[in-house]
């Protein structure tokens, strides 16, 4: 895929400006990694891989297991700076963010934990421009997301997500089922970017 002209041009015309920060969300099964991929793809800075599932990695690497109960803070602290270590890294320009800070609602009300305070905190003090939840798909195409979550519990996590956004005081943008051009070239047209033009 190649990056459009006029998109390429824009991005870096702007590429000093004022970050503008763009989170790209939702639940398990919902296209979010061939979505982040078409991200790349065009050109447009984005996020590279969602830090949660990597530390998730390393914490069951440790434990031997899934996270208990009592793990479930620690993990969740440690993703929550993972998110704000990549937040104050942008400094200028377009930048597309593989989950937010206020994901940490969704994962923290799954895990049955109280918003932690710090959680509250940056949710307060780091802000994103404009939130986009992906609409569930109809299939289950990626296994590895299922790091918290079983099949039944898909909805569960998403309605999580969405709710931990209102909650933070967003307004999300939701994108409906479709392929990752098509709905790649809606938050480009929501967000009055030139269109990559790799829909379909």
């Amino acid at each position: 895929m190649t990056t459009d002209p006029a998109l390429a041009a824009m991005l870096q015309a702007t590429a000093t400006d004022t970050p503008r920060r763009y989170v790209i969300t939702g639940g398990p099964s919902s296209g979010k990694d061939d979505l982040i991929e078409a991200v790349h793809d065009a050109g447009i800075p984005c996020m590279v891989q969602e830090p949660g599932r990597e530390i998730y990695r390393k914490h069951r690497e440790r434990l031997g297991r899934h996270l208990l109960k009592e793990d479930r803070r620690a993990y969740s602290l440690e993703v929550l700076e993972a998110f704000i270590t990549e937040y104050t890294a942008h400094t200028g320009g377009v930048r597309f963010y593989n989950r937010g800070i206020p994901d940490g609602y969704g994962w923290e009300g799954f895990f049955g934990l109280r918003p932690a305070e710090q959680l509250e905190e940056a949710s307060r003090r780091y802000r994103y421009d404009t939130i986009f939840v992906l609409d569930p798909l109809d299939t289950f195409e990626d296994p590895d997301d299922i790091v918290w979550a079983k099949d039944r519990e898909i909805r569960r996590v998403h309605e999580l997500i969405v709710q931990g956004y209102y909650d933070a005081g967003y307004e999300p943008v939701f994108v409906a089922p479709d392929s990752a051009g098509n709905r790649l070239d809606f938050i480009c047209a929501n967000l009055r970017l030139p269109k990559p033009g790799q829909g379909g």
